[in-house]
């Protein structure tokens, strides 16, 4: 073990610290605590020079992996670079020094960039009208499922409880359903991966909310029947709701709402360079179809009539589903990113992403199993290995990656495939970035049948070897260990 590769417990020395105060009026340097203030006996911090923590907490950073640091291919969370001018403006002090109080007429510079954003993004979806309050994506599709429920209470249709969810959707369409008080009902999808409209039609009835879809689903499929399924769903008396977790393979190309989707959510930390590895922060706005607009949580933005904006709460709306206005830091980055592109380079970011995807996919099918072999949008999924007989998983291939250098994609899901490989290379990677990692899986999928066991033990040279991952998650170990660590 490297010396700073330690715990900062471990480098502790008993009476080493980084700081000193003078002696003054107070003698020794130490301001007096009353008796009843002093803690009984002394907090068991580390004791350390200011070198050894900078150098520290340096060094841990640099073990981080990022789309920053290397190719991020993590399929299903849109993972690309976020220009540095998008972090420029959402540490600009004229933003960043905001009270969210602050009466509106101070505000005005944040408030019109809330509206402009909210406008770009109808835009670029056919939507009517967004609110910009949801945090992430998942509080973005209970916010939409808020909307749905009240749309039809609000018109005396109490009854509808299912919202139906295809069997390749993300896991929290089911979840954010089952928050919001609806039954989920699956709809499953053909052999090609798409939904199957024969198995949908005996769903459609008078108790359904509506569907919630994906398009281009978790396989990275266009669901070419998006037409028959919207009047299908309308007739029965349901609305639409659009995960847009994928949108990135149809920014400027198509929008939801000409798909004849009533709501929808925006992952801005993925579709719009704002990316959310470590777990956030994120933004999940909603848009919704102009009979909706009315049932949009508060608050709202709107012209006063004097010239200036004004919030206001919307008519039928539920409330506040959210502390103040989002996460307004992920708000600038995204409306920066979209004013630098512009109308004209904006219609290139779907397309560029669909010729990656199917770049890396056609390059490798001759090595791992494509379940569903046709063109695909932004990202695919392998099953596997197409010569299985080493017993080699799909962890195991997404371990060995971690020695090249390259971040796994994600895996196991979606579940309709046993060992699911999916992967979204992004419009912003480079063809040589592309083709190392090509070159790199067909690599590994070599050493699965010659050295099958340098798969099974990887990864051999990062910081963290292969852990029990079940152990990890099941008895977590959250604090340092002085009793351990003495002995």
């Amino acid at each position: 073990m490297k010396y700073y590769d330690k715990l900062i417990f471990e480098l502790s020395k008993p009476g080493r610290r980084g700081y000193s105060l003078p002696s003054g009026d107070w003698g020794d340097g130490e301001i007096p605590v009353p008796e009843s203030l002093r803690r009984a006996e002394a907090p068991k911090l580390p004791q350390v020079s200011e070198p050894d923590v900078v150098r520290h907490y340096v060094n841990l950073s640099n073990m981080n992996f990022g789309v920053d640091t290397g190719f991020y291919p993590l399929g299903s969370c849109t993972m690309k670079y976020s220009p540095r001018i998008n972090e420029e403006m959402a540490s600009h002090p004229g933003f960043t020094g905001l009270h969210p109080l602050q009466p509106s007429e101070t505000v005005q510079g944040a408030m019109t960039l809330y509206a402009s954003l909210s406008s770009a993004l109808c835009t670029l979806t056919g939507m009517s009208a967004f609110t910009l309050n949801p945090f992430a994506g998942a509080h973005g599709e209970l916010t939409g499922l808020m909307i749905m429920r009240n749309y039809h209470n609000s018109r005396g249709d109490t009854g509808r409880t299912k919202i139906i969810v295809p069997d390749s959707a993300h896991g929290t369409n089911p979840a954010s359903a089952a928050v919001c008080g609806l039954e989920v009902v699956q709809v499953k999808s053909t052999p090609h991966g798409t939904i199957d409209v024969n198995d949908l039609k005996p769903l459609l009835d008078d108790s359904v909310a509506g569907i919630m879809m994906t398009n281009p689903n978790t396989l990275g499929l266009f669901e070419t029947e998006i037409r028959e399924i919207a009047e299908l769903v309308h007739a029965a008396g349901g609305l639409l709701y659009y995960d847009g977790a994928n949108m990135n393979a149809l920014l400027g190309k198509v929008r939801p709402g000409d798909m004849g989707f009533d709501i929808m959510h925006l992952n801005l930390h993925k579709t719009f360079s704002t990316p959310h590895g470590g777990g956030g922060p994120g933004a999940g706005p909603v848009g919704v179809a102009a009979p909706l607009a009315d049932f949009l949580p508060a608050p709202a933005v709107a012209p006063d009539g004097n010239g200036r904006l004004e919030w206001f709460e919307p008519k039928n709306s539920a409330g506040r589903i959210s502390g103040f206005h989002g996460n307004f830091g992920v708000l600038m980055k995204a409306y920066a990113y979209i004013l630098m592109l512009g109308r004209q380079d904006v219609k290139n970011v779907g397309p560029y992403a669909v010729l990656a995807a199917n770049y890396v996919k056609e390059s490798l099918k001759d090595c791992y199993k494509l379940p569903v072999d046709s063109l695909c949008k932004h990202e695919f999924v392998f099953d596997g290995l197409a010569d299985d007989s080493s017993d080699v998983t799909t962890l195991d291939v997404a371990k060995r990656l971690l020695d090249y250098g390259f971040h796994a994609p994600t895996i196991y899901f979606p579940l309709l495939f046993h060992q699911s490989m999916m992967i979204e290379p992004t419009e912003t990677e480079s063809v040589e970035t592309l083709d190392a990692f090509i070159d790199v899986m067909r690599k590994i999928a070599e050493e699965a049948l010659t050295q099958p066991e340098l798969l099974k033990t990887a990864p051999h040279n990062t910081p963290v070897r292969r852990p029990d991952e079940t152990a990890a998650a099941v008895h977590p170990v959250l604090k340092y260990n002085f009793q351990s660590a003495e002995q």
